[in-house]
């Protein structure tokens, strides 16, 4: 069952990594214009601070991934 975890219990540059797999995985195009993945990394700190995206961590596959606020529900709330 994947639980939510408290982004700021995660060390500092392993949640920066997080975010910047997150940011740089394979359909996360934002359009024509590029944006710096600097700045993609800050707006989804921004967006954890703000609670409108969780760290979530699946037991089943022992993976870790950042989720927006509806699909982390979801996911937590599926079984």
């Amino acid at each position: 069952m994947p639980i939510i975890v408290p982004w700021k219990d995660l060390p500092p540059d392993t949640l920066t990594n997080l975010i910047e797999e997150f940011v740089t995985r394979d359909g996360t195009d934002y359009g024509d214009q590029e944006i710096p993945t600097t700045t993609k990394v800050e707006q989804v700190r921004n967006q954890l601070k703000k609670e409108d995206a969780f760290v979530v961590f699946d037991e089943v596959t022992e993976s870790v991934s950042v989720m927006g606020k509806e699909q982390a529900n979801e996911a937590v709330n599926s079984e």
